[in-house]
């Protein structure tokens, strides 16, 4: 659907109101989805699965393994400029195929949107809108997890601005996710440094002694599942303090945390001051964080208090050292349930109050740039959240297209013709 010239002079007409569905009848626009079992993925170079689309970008381990000179012609096949949106689990979540991802294989847990560059780079846009995450959720089913239907991304309204104001988005979109992704990976290697440097001074000969972890720091279960979790109050003036769940600890590009994303009332006695380790497991390992600000565990995370302040650093990077140990200590599905009673005969490397005090004056500046870098994230994230609120504000309320005469009359395109679409 093109721009009236009002549009394309100023940018701030009313956007008019489209749907894939509507665009597919001129053929800017066709979706597919991948067919490719979600076990395929982790056993078969060059396949793209949902859980491999996060943060707008496609991770694989395996990308430089994509020939698609090798493979043979398949709906499935990603082509570079394609958008690929998650549709189990995180649905919505979406991203672009570069060409080191081009020719990769997509499960059926993927939506693949091709059409015109600005058409697709404004559709991943708009899916991170607040309005296009409430259209979602309506149509959201989870009979095992959430899962939407590639039908419900075609009938899906959606605004389309001028391409000149599209491509003003992109690029501001991208800088702020080029920036985050440098921030991060920074804050990544600042603690890695750390683990370097912990490392070395653990294995130092003689060895130093070993103590349970009982004996260095006091460990505490969380309880209660986010489902437990009161209402905030609706007055302002009632203070609320953070409140950890197993997830939030995962994935974390540092062992820093700006603000977590549940709160509750604040209660005495319950929450852990700053300075405290929180702890979870799944398969892949321990995963902690260290507390900025007063926070409560839920069951699942186990809060540790080092006993004397500047042995945290130590403490922490000990723990993180001893990773896979800890993992194999957790109990249930995936090693998701991990106990201060499983933790407190952990054997851990303690050197003496000398070298401890030595190793926090060399860690606590790489942590304090860590902790610069998280915050610096975090606005970016505040930032992209007030485009993302600006854009569905400009949006307003999404009527259905008019269509016109000849579209009334167009056939459908078959799926056989747009698979050579933009080739």
């Amino acid at each position: 659907m093109e721009a009236n010239a009002d549009q394309a002079d100023s940018g701030k007409a009313a956007w008019q109101t489209t749907s894939i569905n509507h665009e597919r009848i001129h053929g800017r626009i066709y979706t597919t989805s991948g067919f490719l079992d979600e076990a395929a993925a982790a056993q078969t170079a060059g396949v793209v699965s949902s859980t491999l689309v996060q943060g707008g970008r496609i991770l694989s381990p395996r990308a430089n393994e994509c020939r698609p000179s090798e493979s043979p012609p398949s709906r499935a096949i990603l082509r570079e400029g394609d958008l690929a949106v998650v549709l189990v689990r995180r649905v919505g979540d979406s991203a672009l195929v570069t060409p080191e991802h081009a020719g990769c294989t997509a499960t059926r847990s993927i939506g693949i949107i091709r059409a015109e560059p600005h058409i697709v780079r404004w559709l991943r846009i708009w899916l991170q809108t607040p309005t296009a995450k409430a259209r979602i959720d309506e149509d959201v089913t989870a009979h095992v997890e959430p899962t939407i239907s590639l039908d419900t991304l075609n009938r899906m309204l959606f605004p389309l601005p001028p391409p000149d104001v599209i491509n003003a988005y992109h690029r501001a979109f991208g800088l702020i996710e080029e920036m985050t992704a440098l921030y991060q990976e920074t804050a990544r290697k600042a603690v890695e440094l750390a683990d370097a440097l912990h490392d070395d001074w653990a294995s130092t000969s003689p060895p130093w002694e070993t103590r349970p972890l009982a004996k260095v720091a006091k460990s505490k279960t969380g309880k209660g599942s986010e489902r437990s979790l009161p209402p905030l109050p609706a007055e302002p003036t009632i203070d609320v303090t953070d409140v950890v769940a197993p997830k939030d600890l995962y994935d974390l590009p540092a062992p820093h945390v700006q603000r977590f994303r549940l709160s509750s009332p604040s209660s005495d006695g319950e929450a852990h001051p700053p300075g405290t380790l929180l702890l979870s497991t799944r398969s892949d390992g321990a995963h902690i964080v260290v507390l900025s600000r007063p926070a409560t565990p839920l069951r699942g995370v186990v809060a540790i208090r080092p006993g004397e302040d500047e042995d945290g650093w130590w403490l922490l990077h000990e723990l993180r050292s001893r990773s896979s140990d800890i993992a194999r200590l957790a109990q249930g599905q995936n090693g998701r349930e991990i106990s201060a009673g499983a933790l407190k005969r952990l054997e851990v490397t303690w050197p003496d109050r000398f070298a401890r005090t030595d190793f926090h004056a060399m860690a606590d500046p790489l942590h304090a740039a860590a902790r610069l870098l998280v915050a610096k994230i975090a606005t970016l994230h505040t930032l992209r959240d007030a485009l993302l609120r600006d854009i569905s504000a400009k949006a307003g309320v999404l009527r259905e297209p008019t269509a016109d005469p000849e579209e009334q009359s167009a056939p459908a395109l078959r799926p056989t013709a747009a698979l050579h679409y933009g080739a």
